[in-house]
């Protein structure tokens, strides 16, 4: 059944102080969870932002609030201290709900309970569907959610997507109950509550886009110095860095080492409205970056891992016994994870089973493995299921490894 217009209404959209404090005592006044959605402007604007924030919850009906007009939801936050908030996916948001002040203290994720309870596609529509039997129609997720003023449909678009939360939220509790895994979801739910920002990358211009295509250092100087100057320029027209400069062009210059501005253009990326204007600019960082001296320049090998085990693909030459145990272990974890039904890297971290099996105690018996996992970040619902078998398949692999003579 098409899921096509709110039940209550489409409504308005809270643009004033005074609107939002109607709204959060409204809010105030409802029962039970509230449904909470953002929609961000990802690859149009800078950062992550929220531009439109959406809750819901029984007896007070849905909330659509501008977060660029009312920028501080520490009300709406004070007002449901003590009530569980509905989310898809909700380290997405999270972070941009927590820049305008609001901060579940409990949280429902009904993304994480599909994965739990081992559904193949677990994208809110596909969930709706499949277990409430109502379509819901996603068009608008990638639209450029900073356009002012937001158009009618993009607004229904995203009531509709706090419309049915809590149902579906009430649906797969009880399934996760029957499953005997609510205590689990509920550990994964406090850990994404509890999760730390990530750290700040140490070099991020080396996720661009096709450098593996840049072999000198000159060459990765010329990336960085390009990377950084867009940064700069993409902060300050509030702009994704993208629809500044291509990630392509970026490449291309630097192998290319354009040295004059007509050089520069022949270079497709860089004839863009946004990028001709800043032409001075890519020049200045090309010139910068080749006189650096040859102690400046990045290293062609990457970025030094600031801590745990080498990249898996170099085990088998650095230590051959690593990855016996890595192959052992996530057998044996693709073995549980079947038989729990659900996805490998939802029943032990990828980097708790590769530093399990690149650094295991000695000996590597259970209640050792317990307290490895655990100080790898892993729940305690993971460490029971996981740390016997562990322990038996990397006991397993050590003995079938033939003796050095």
């Amino acid at each position: 059944m098409p899921l096509l217009e709110p039940r209550d209404g489409l409504p308005p959209v809270i643009e004033s102080a005074e609107a939002l404090e109607r709204a959060t005592e409204a809010l105030a006044g409802g029962t039970g969870p509230v449904a909470v959605d953002a929609e961000r402007a990802s690859g149009y604007r800078y950062g992550h932002r929220a531009y439109l924030v959406q809750l819901r919850r029984a007896g007070a009906g849905t909330m659509l609030i501008d977060p660029i007009l009312c920028p501080d939801l520490s009300g709406i936050d004070a007002a449901l201290a003590g009530t569980e908030a509905v989310l898809h996916a909700a380290s997405q948001d999270l972070p941009c709900l927590t820049e305008i002040g609001y901060r579940p203290k409990i949280l429902f994720d009904t993304e994480l309970a599909g994965r739990l309870l081992g559904f193949p596609r677990v994208a809110l529509g596909t969930l709706v569907e499949t277990v409430l039997g109502l379509h819901l129609e996603k068009g608008h997720s990638a639209a450029d959610w900073s356009t002012r003023p937001l158009p009618v449909d993009w607004l229904r678009y995203a009531a509709l997507d706090v419309e049915v939360l809590v149902e579906l939220r009430n649906a797969l509790a009880e399934m996760l109950a029957a499953q005997g895994k609510l205590d689990w979801a509920l550990q994964e739910f406090a850990a994404v509550l509890a999760a730390a920002p990530p750290a700040p990358r140490p070099d991020p211009w080396r996720r661009t886009s096709g450098i593996h295509r840049v072999r000198s250092r000159r060459s990765l100087a010329v990336v960085r110095a390009l990377w950084e100057q867009r940064d700069q320029i993409a902060q300050e027209l509030n702009l994704s860095p993208g629809r500044v400069l291509p990630d392509a062009a970026i490449v291309e210059a630097a192998r290319s080492l354009p040295s004059s501005t007509g050089a520069m253009t022949r270079i497709s990326g860089f004839t863009g409205r946004v990028a001709r204007r800043h032409l001075p600019e890519w020049l200045g960082a090309i010139r910068l970056a080749r006189g650096l001296p040859e102690n400046a320049l990045p290293d062609t090998g990457g970025a030094a891992a600031a801590s745990g085990p080498p990249p898996t693909h170099r085990w088998a030459e650095r230590d051959p016994a690593a990855a016996a145990r890595l192959t052992a272990v996530r057998a044996t974890i693709a073995e549980l994870a079947e038989r729990y039904t659900m996805p490998t890297e939802n029943l032990l971290p990828p980097d708790a089973v590769r530093r399990i099996s690149w650094e295991p105690p000695d000996p590597p018996d259970p209640l050792a493995i317990e307290a490895a996992l655990s100080s790898f970040g892993a729940r305690r619902w993971q460490v029971e299921l996981t740390s016997g078998p562990i322990s038996t398949a990397i006991e397993g692999a050590a003995s079938a490894r033939p003796e050095t003579p």
